[in-house]
């Protein structure tokens, strides 16, 4: 018995949704096709007269001079960005600040870094082409550097930054008082 109630229940819904249905197609096909309708209220207060806005209500055809006219005064603000240009607009990357520790940090690395490195000093350019060794007197070097000559004993400066360190039979010894650099010129022959 509970079941059929709950079938009729089930028909009774059924037929008012359908109803409420047709009733609603109804109403919507009255009103599309111009079926009675409440006409609006008349305004309260004329709007006033804008002569740059158009007119809506008008279907007139004719070409409005004034709106022309209204257009072409009208000057383009844009963002100075070429609106016809199909390239992208560049984009300014913000250059990233370092700070005061890492500076000085970069400092003392190149600092040290150009302290380590030295130039190899440039080289003698004496040429030791004699010696005499006389009893009882200190050897005396014969050196010449292009149409200069010296003759120079052990500890003498020549051409005002070579000092002789030592003289022997086949080479000499001389430091280099600019570049704290020594070197060993061998005897030249000829």
């Amino acid at each position: 018995m509970k079941q059929a109630s709950s079938e009729k229940m089930k028909q009774r819904a059924a037929i008012v949704l359908v109803a409420i249905a047709a009733v609603a197609v109804v109403w919507a096909v009255l009103s599309m096709y111009g079926g009675p309708s409440a006409e609006p209220a008349a305004p309260a207060a004329p709007a006033a007269k804008d002569k740059s806005a158009p007119k809506l209500e008008s279907l007139d055809p004719r070409l409005r001079l004034d709106l022309l006219a209204n257009s072409e005064d009208v000057k383009y603000e844009g963002r100075g960005k070429n609106i016809f240009s199909a390239a992208p607009e560049p984009v300014e990357i913000p250059k990233v600040k370092k700070s005061p520790l890492l500076i000085k940090k970069e400092q003392a690395a190149a600092a040290a870094a150009a302290a380590a490195y030295r130039p190899p000093p440039p080289p003698i350019n004496l040429k030791f082409f004699g010696i005499t060794n006389a009893r009882g007197e200190k050897p005396k070097a014969f050196l010449s550097q292009g149409d200069d000559v010296w003759i120079a004993h052990e500890g003498d400066v020549v051409d005002g930054h070579y000092k002789i360190i030592r003289i022997s039979p086949a080479s000499i010894e001389v430091e280099d008082l600019l570049h704290n650099n020594r070197q060993n010129i061998r005897l030249s022959e000829g």
